[in-house]
């Protein structure tokens, strides 16, 4: 057999083995012995090893796992990855529903409704029908590149068949099966290991691994059930997206109902909680989504949902369990929680001990005191939560439980006295070198959405504050290799140091934070009342830490009183400050850099010659007399083709200049950017007449903007 010969073969029997892998692990049907189907994988094995020059990176050979990786990459998502907003009753599913048919102006509007799985989200994208990457939803904007982890779940298919679009981004969920989660920690059991305590976290801690070999080994599934980018035959609805995939043989979630309106939506709903625990996979609702791809592209997204879709989340399981005990947690503010301490038992799935109490009024209110037997439930099926207690069996010897009497008025962190705040319901240590405080402010430091240092969790954040290396978050930057390796993260009866491997990533991933834009650097400092959105906005309005701490606009915003509007305030209205930030906000950041803390913060920064800088500085829209800038804020931009830079690059330009930027083409794009081998797109646009722009042609229009009046960010939408 000759070169030519062995490429050949290989081609036939790596389509031939993705054609059983499509029967078996999306159809459920077989034609082919296990024998049958082992013995044409290792011919394919053993051509590969003769002819390595023809062995591709997407070969089912792949799919058993390769050599460890350093760590993982981190790519900007094409389209931002964006959550779904959830409803949490029918009435909240009609006001949905009301909301369509004001924007759309119409009565009835074709819906689908599928199950929501219970998963990992991740998005793959299939090049010329190839699997060209695999990254994970991170914070929506950027994600963790996970391809080879990806590649050895049977179901995801590595190659598309002939025909496929020339680019389809399929976004879905990673998860295992109910059944073959149970089997998986069984066998663990027999060998001695810890068991899983739920699906969903063994598969978000598999896909974290940074040896694909190891993850082959987990019995992971996928589901696809969106779509982001697209450059192919036009799809104009969810059920064409649907026979897109199922042609493809990507895996479709299903069962899924139709409707046309509220009414119809409700019924597929209840009828999906009779049937949904007979699907192989845990749920905990049922997304909604407008079926017309049109319509979607008219009602757009906030900055972190589409106004499409809707999730309705099924109310939670409740169940009985015994309080046992009540603990006290330190925040990272110093806010004391009460804890419960429960028998074990299984709820939605997963077995809890513990669950939150959340302050002394709600502890009053509920009248819980230790020993009673309680009715819990997963809030959000996420954290555990007390509803009531059953008096029926309340011990005759309990007594009513008080907060500060069980920690005798002090911190357990520190011993130091604790105090309650006027007008707040929790108790709080003062003590800003509390122990149990800075571990927490570290943890919020260090977090996805703030710094992403890579290597500080939990367990390591708590260990540098206990061996006094870390007193405050910035202390972070001062660490070195050799004194993170030899730190002891067990207990001095049994030893378990960090290592050399994780020092050198831990400082890695500092170095690389001193360069994150200035929105992360706030929401990691935990300032009270700045949340994620809170941060983008501050981030939009200053340039770095300094404008912040002697902002005119925070300053004047401070001031306003209920009911007042930013825009009828001369000083404000030219901003168009969010709704993130208000009064509350602005008080919280001013008086927060006006105390000693938030000085010595300041100084610190200087001191690590750190200034962290907003990439998304942009207070003021752009002016009428700004041509170039005029002609692009505000309209919808359509980019395709291989243009001389990434189309990301591009699409920053745009939303920087207060343009949109849309995955399809229609009526209401104004222009698309076309590069070389535009295809469909193209011809779409010109069907409809949108300005079709050449690079050159962009560039010039972008040139004539001013880009000290540059516009805020505009919209994406996520198709």
């Amino acid at each position: 057999m000759d070169s030519e010969e062995g490429k050949s073969e290989i081609d036939r029997l790596s389509a031939e083995i993705e054609r059983h892998n499509r029967l078996y692990y999306v159809e459920g049907e077989s034609d082919i012995s296990d024998r049958d189907y082992d013995e044409m994988f290792r011919d394919l094995e053993l051509l590969e090893e003769r002819f390595p020059e023809h062995a591709t990176s997407n070969s089912p050979t792949k799919r058993v796992g390769g050599a460890p990786i350093e760590g993982f990459e981190q790519r900007l998502h094409e389209v931002p990855m964006l959550s779904i907003d959830d409803v949490f009753s029918e009435e909240e599913l009609s006001d949905f529903f009301a909301r369509l048919r004001k924007n759309l102006g119409k009565e009835e509007i074709p819906v689908t409704i599928e199950p929501k799985i219970d998963g990992v989200a991740v998005a793959l994208h299939y090049r010329n029908g190839e699997l060209d990457y695999a990254i994970t939803r991170g914070d929506g904007t950027v994600g963790d590149v996970i391809t080879e982890n990806v590649k050895t779940i049977r179901s995801v298919p590595l190659r598309l068949p002939d025909g496929a679009p020339a680019w389809i981004e399929v976004r879905g969920e990673i998860f295992m099966s109910t059944k073959r989660f149970a089997i998986m920690n069984e066998q663990r059991q027999e060998q001695g290991l810890p068991a899983f305590k739920n699906p969903r976290n063994a598969t978000a801690g598999a896909l974290k691994l940074l040896d694909s070999r190891e993850v082959a080994r987990r019995p992971l599934d996928f589901i696809a059930h969106g779509l982001g980018g697209y450059e192919g035959d036009p799809i104009n609805s969810v059920n064409e997206f649907h026979v897109v995939l199922k042609s493809n043989g990507i895996p479709v979630n299903h069962p899924v109902w139709e409707a046309i309106d509220y009414e119809g939506a409700v019924k597929a709903i209840r009828e999906m909680d009779q049937v949904r625990e007979e699907l192989s996979y845990g749920t905990d609702g049922a997304v909604v989504k407008v079926n017309s791809i049109a319509d979607q592209i008219l009602l757009g997204a906030t900055a972190r949902a589409p106004r499409w879709a809707a999730a309705y989340k099924y109310a939670p399981e409740q169940v009985e369990t015994v309080l046992r005990d009540i603990t006290i947690q330190v925040g990272r503010t110093g806010s004391m929680t009460p804890v419960a301490e429960l028998d074990p038992v299984l709820v939605s799935g997963t077995t809890v001990k513990r669950a939150t109490l959340h302050n002394q009024d709600e502890i009053d209110r509920k009248d819980v005191r230790i020993g009673d037997t309680v009715i819990i439930e997963k809030a959000g099926e996420i954290i555990p939560a007390v509803v009531k207690v059953i008096l029926e069996k309340r011990p005759a010897e309990s007594h009513p439980y008080s907060l500060f009497d069980s920690i005798d008025g002090e911190c357990p962190s520190c011993t130091s006295p604790i105090v309650k705040p006027e007008g707040f319901v929790a108790w709080k240590c003062q003590n800003p070198g509390c122990p149990a405080k800075a571990a927490n402010q570290v943890k919020q430091f260090v977090s996805r959405k703030a710094l992403d240092i890579d290597g500080v969790g939990s367990i390591v954040a708590e260990k540098l504050v206990e061996r006094e290396m870390v007193v405050s978050p910035l202390d972070l930057f001062n660490l070195t290799e050799s004194q993170l390796a030899p730190m002891n993260l067990g207990t001095k009866d049994e030893p378990r140091t960090l290592g050399q491997k994780n020092a050198v990533r831990i400082v890695g991933a500092l170095e690389k934070a001193r360069n994150a834009p200035l929105h992360r650097w706030l929401f990691g400092m935990g300032i009270s009342q700045v949340g994620e959105s809170a941060a983008r906005e501050l981030a939009r309005l200053h340039r770095n830490f300094e404008e912040i701490a002697n902002s005119e606009i925070l300053q004047e915003l401070k001031t306003f009183q209920t009911g007042q509007r930013k825009e009828d305030n001369e000083k404000l209205a030219q901003y168009e400050i969010a709704s993130e930030v208000g009064p509350t906000v602005a008080s919280s950041v001013l008086n927060f850099f006006a105390l000693p803390a938030g000085q010595t913060f300041l100084q610190q920064l200087a001191e690590l010659n750190l200034d962290p800088v907003s990439d998304n500085y942009a207070p003021v829209r752009v002016v009428a007399d700004a041509e170039g800038a005029e002609a692009i804020a505000g309209k919808t931009f359509v980019i395709t083709g291989t243009l001389s830079a990434p189309r990301g690059d591009f699409k920053e330009r745009i939303l920087a200049l207060g343009g949109k930027v849309a995955g399809s083409v229609s009526g209401k794009t104004d222009y698309i950017l076309a590069g070389d081998n535009a295809g469909s797109k193209l011809a779409k646009a010109e069907s409809l007449g949108v300005e079709v722009l050449s690079e050159e042609a962009f560039e010039s229009l972008a040139a004539s903007a001013s880009p000290e009046k540059a516009s805020e960010p505009g919209e994406l939408f996520d198709l």
